[in-house]
């Protein structure tokens, strides 16, 4: 990141938000299950089990699977590598499938979930504009700058004023 102050290029999103944002991804795709509803959701882990349980539970899709790709070391991005794949006898090239994720950033990640299932429709619930065009359905728009702060990725605490003089 830069030397900006964490509040001034962060969205910070509570357990409360995120649950809001996934009920209101769910919402969206109810108007774009296919015919017969959706099969399955497949979680990207770890940022999307969360909204993928949310957006299940809503939707009362009941086979939920994950695919793990690693692009990330704490704030680094490299080559994203998958490490876990979904059952593929269940989701095939994906038709029928949900796969939700947290955040899109540069699209890397989606790019090699949707190289296994083209068929698959992709939502996040949050959307940065480099990889935007890898997401069916989203619910925010961030800039590309903005780090978002996930509620796993942080913890309530005291923070000293910015002027404190004791």
């Amino acid at each position: 990141m830069t030397d900006l102050l964490p509040h001034e290029k962060g969205f910070l999103v509570s357990w409360d938000q995120l649950h809001r944002d996934a009920r209101a991804l769910a919402w969206r795709l109810q108007g774009h299950a296919p015919e017969g509803g959706w099969r399955a959701v497949v979680a990207i882990t770890r940022g999307g089990m969360a909204p993928a349980m949310i957006v299940a539970r809503e939707l009362d899709i009941r086979t939920v699977d994950t695919i793990s790709v690693k692009s990330y070391d704490h704030q680094t991005q490299s080559d994203p590598v998958v490490i876990k794949s979904p059952d593929m006898d269940i989701v095939g090239k994906g038709e029928g499938i949900l796969i939700v994720d947290d955040l899109v950033d540069s699209g890397r990640t989606l790019e090699v979930v949707r190289a296994l299932m083209p068929e698959a429709h992709v939502a996040t619930v949050y959307a940065k504009p480099k990889g935007r065009a890898q997401v069916d359905t989203f619910i925010t728009e961030v800039s590309q700058d903005t780090w978002i702060f996930f509620p796993w990725d942080t913890a309530l605490q005291y923070v000293k004023p910015y002027r404190a003089l004791d």
